[in-house]
Parts: C-alpha cells; sequence; structure tokens
C-alpha cells in the first residue's frame, strides 16, 4: 500500500479522523496507535453520555503528563470541569518525546472514581507505565476536588489488573478495561465500596476477550463506514 493510500481518510466520526492504515492496524497484531483508541473511547462515550463520565483522548492525556507549566495546565483543565465528573478515564501512554507524535511502545489506564475518591491505574504489563501515571494523578488531582473529608484522591496501582500475553495488545486492553469500567458506571448497584470494578475487569477483560476486541473494533469502524457511505447517497 503505498503512502498516499495508507493516508486516505476513511471515516469521521466525532472529532476522530480514522485512516486506511489503522484498519491495517486492526487487521494485524499490531500496537493501536493513538488515532484507534481515541476513536473507540469517543464511540464508547457516545453510548454513554451521561454528563458525570469523561473519556480522556490521549492527545489530552499526553499534554497533561508533559505539560511543564502550572499557569497553562488550569487554562487547559478549567473547561474539562474535572470536579464536576463522576468517572473519568485517562488513557496513558510512555512516550516521554513531545516531538515525536504517536511515540511510545505501551498503553494502559488511570480511572477516577469519585464516590471511592480514588484513581486506579490498570497497567497489562506489571506496572510499566507507573511513572507517567503518577505524573498525571498529580497533575490534576488538585482540580477533582476535595471529598467530604477534605482530603485529596488517593492513587492506587492495580497488582492484579489483567495481564497481556504479548508485546502488543496494550491498547486492547486499554478499550476492554475501559468499556467495562463504563457498563459497571452505569448498570452496577455499586454496593460494594471496595470492590468497585475489580470483579468485573477480572470476569471480562479475558486474553480471548480481548483478542476479539481488534475484530469487534475493525467491524464497528466498517459498519460506521457503510452507514456513513449509505447516507452520502441518500443526500
Amino acid at each position: 500500500m503505498g503512502k498516499s493510500e495508507a493516508d486516505e481518510k476513511i471515516l469521521s466520526y466525532n472529532d476522530v479522523v480514522l485512516r486506511r492504515s489503522d484498519l491495517d492496524i486492526l487487521s494485524g497484531p499490531y500496537f493501536l496507535n493513538d488515532r484507534i483508541i481515541e476513536f473507540y473511547l469517543s464511540y464508547l462515550s457516545s453510548g454513554h453520555p451521561s454528563q458525570d463520565i469523561l473519556l480522556v483522548p490521549p492527545s489530552i492525556a499526553f499534554w497533561i503528563i508533559q505539560c511543564p507549566v502550572a499557569e497553562a495546565m488550569r487554562d487547559f483543565l478549567d473547561p474539562l470541569h474535572l470536579s464536576d465528573k463522576a468517572l473519568v478515564l485517562f488513557p496513558i501512554n510512555d512516550n516521554d518525546n513531545v516531538s515525536m507524535a504517536e511515540g511510545g511502545s505501551h498503553w494502559s489506564l488511570l480511572a477516577y472514581y469519585r464516590n471511592a475518591n480514588l484513581f486506579v491505574h490498570h497497567d497489562s504489563c506489571r506496572s510499566m507505565n507507573a511513572s507517567p501515571a503518577k505524573k498525571l494523578y498529580k497533575a490534576v488531582v488538585g482540580y477533582m476536588g476535595l471529598s467530604e473529608s477534605g482530603s485529596k484522591a488517593r492513587y492506587l496501582e492495580c497488582t492484579d489488573s489483567p495481564r497481556q500475553k504479548n508485546g502488543y495488545d496494550c491498547g486492547l486492553y486499554v478499550t476492554a478495561i475501559a468499556r467495562v469500567i463504563c457498563n459497571w458506571h452505569v448498570n452496577s448497584n455499586k454496593t460494594d465500596a471496595n470492590d468497585l470494578w475489580f470483579s468485573a475487569v477480572k470476569e471480562q477483560v479475558t486474553p480471548s476477550a480481548v483478542s476479539c476486541m481488534r475484530s469487534d473494533i475493525l467491524a464497528l469502524i466498517r459498519d460506521l463506514m457503510a452507514r456513513h457511505s449509505e447516507h452520502a447517497k441518500c443526500e
């Protein structure tokens, strides 16, 4: 496939533009890029339109981690209204080179849940991303608001988060865990404050379920492409 063909736009979904090369990434055993992660989080967000859920795009999470100026951080974070959200999900990437778009080699997920006053880091590769996750936590914790007792949210490294079996499925684990957490938030009776979504993640984010995520996202994109095509014909 030539470069121009690989760069061909195939779908615009909310604020995300997917290209033909993204289909190749999903078709094979490859590391997911920023666009695919952003697309799926945007899709999840559309399915859970509640004002109290925020799924942060990878580019914004990366900027928060790398932002060197505290004043700029405030101008950037205030419009997100983090203190109003019950659930916030941040995709974490280990790229530390601000000049390299879509760099890095590992994805993980940092989830904030207001009722527990807690940030939980889910990493499918033994806390490989603990450093950037903690950096993001420290950057945003002051913007989340205080608990009823007046304390800031705590940080938890989830040591029994599901583990990937290869070197390229970390992004799929992020999408799978994000889906489970969103569904838990909407459908759970949340009676056990200590368990949160942990049991649901352990039961549902299995190696086979994660493997299916690749074909599920690919099928979702193809379905949306077909709908857009039909819509264009009708206009």
